[in-house]
């Protein structure tokens, strides 16, 4: 079986693990603090805050900007519904908005049709690790007076006009889930340019404490801890940091291949009058996370008859990115936009496996597979 994906884990990571247990440190310790400074020099922002996952990081940020009932956050229908999971938890309402289906993120028009009085935010997905128009959206958040915060899950190594999506955001949100170009096996990391925003993210993270663990016994003294406020226990361990760590000084290694196989599945695709890939423009850098394709209608097949054809033939696919609004969780949703382009990519987008160790003769079983079929 061909998978969709499998993480590249190798003897250094195995080495980095049994040195963190060796070390007595398997909470939050030394090796976080160590992985959060590499991370946030690679993205070049000045605070970066490891958390258990991204989504505990975008309900800590949406909880620590004030986000909470009776408000709004205007997100994608089409992402994983973590994103608009994250707004629920604070008690604000998810406003779905609708997508440019060349990139597969918000569309600016459709967002700004979705802000009402009540919009506390907008976050905007990298969806795919395909950056997403930045520039657009903070016109539109300074217009409508409203906070952007980036959802930069996928998007690690991407980048705008040679900056690192997230290397300039008010706050970014990234996941080192096992699918992601960098994993810690659950995990996820802040950034932000507000040292305030970071020492308040770091307090909240552990149970709104004075001061961390670490720090704590590193004293030279007693030292006692005060909470300060209503907390979280969203931290990430010092086992997961130290791998981690690993996988960031492997990170442009994984680009470079990812799109090596990525532009090779754009050259079989590409010119298929039943196919559409990701635009991509000439000054963004796209990691290719996820390889999204596109059934039109000159397909001889449903998206769903592909998935099984390919199946029996041992090669694995996922559903495009999910539509929030027609999942059962959120059936109840208002929609005060229309989502056209949501659906259409909902219907007809497929995940082809896309991984590390891939090999030319496996990426070539799914090209056939595919090209077979539609």
């Amino acid at each position: 079986m061909i998978p969709v994906s499998r993480p590249f884990l190798g003897a250094e990571e195995e080495a980095a693990v049994v040195a963190a247990l060796r070390s007595g440190w398997v909470t939050q310790g030394p090796r976080v603090a160590e992985f959060e400074k590499a991370f946030a020099a690679a993205l070049g922002q000045p605070e970066a805050i490891a958390v258990s996952s991204c989504t505990t990081g975008l309900h800590l940020v949406l909880h620590a900007l004030g986000v909470g009932r009776g408000d709004e956050v205007v997100v994608p229908s089409l992402s994983f519904i973590a994103t608009a999971n994250s707004v629920a938890h604070t008690g604000a309402t998810p406003v779905f908005a609708d997508i440019d289906l060349a990139t597969y993120n918000l569309d600016p028009a459709s967002t700004a049709k979705a802000i009402s009085r009540r919009t506390k935010a907008i976050l905007l997905v990298h969806q795919v690790g395909l950056p997403a128009d930045v520039a657009a959206f903070r016109k539109l958040a300074r217009r409508a007076r409203v906070k952007l915060i980036e959802d930069a899950a996928c998007a690690i190594g991407s980048q705008v006009d040679g900056r690192a999506v997230g290397g300039d955001a008010d706050v970014a949100v990234f996941s080192f889930h096992p699918r992601k170009l960098v994993t810690t096996g659950e995990g996820g990391m802040i950034v932000t340019r507000s040292r305030a925003l970071a020492t308040r993210l770091r307090s909240l993270r552990h149970h709104g404490v004075s001061m961390s663990d670490f720090a704590r016994h590193a004293a030279g003294k007693v030292v006692v801890e005060s909470y300060r406020e209503v907390g979280f226990n969203y931290r990430m361990t010092d086992v997961q940091a130290a791998v981690g760590l690993v996988q960031l000084g492997r990170l442009e290694e994984f680009i470079e291949r990812r799109q090596e196989q990525g532009m090779r599945y754009d050259r079989a695709f590409a010119k298929h009058p039943a196919l559409a890939i990701s635009q991509v423009a000439d000054h963004v850098r796209f990691n290719y996370q996820t390889y999204l394709l596109r059934l039109l209608p000159g397909a001889r097949v449903t998206r769903d008859v592909l998935m099984q054809r390919l199946l029996e033939q041992g090669i694995a696919t996922r559903r495009g990115v999910m539509a929030a609004h027609r999942e059962p969780a959120y059936k109840k949703a208002r929609l005060p936009v229309p989502l056209p382009a949501t659906n259409e990519a909902d219907r007809t987008a497929i995940v082809l496996p896309l991984y590390h160790a891939m090999t030319p003769a496996e990426q070539d079983r799914v090209i056939e597979g595919v090209l077979a079929a539609v």
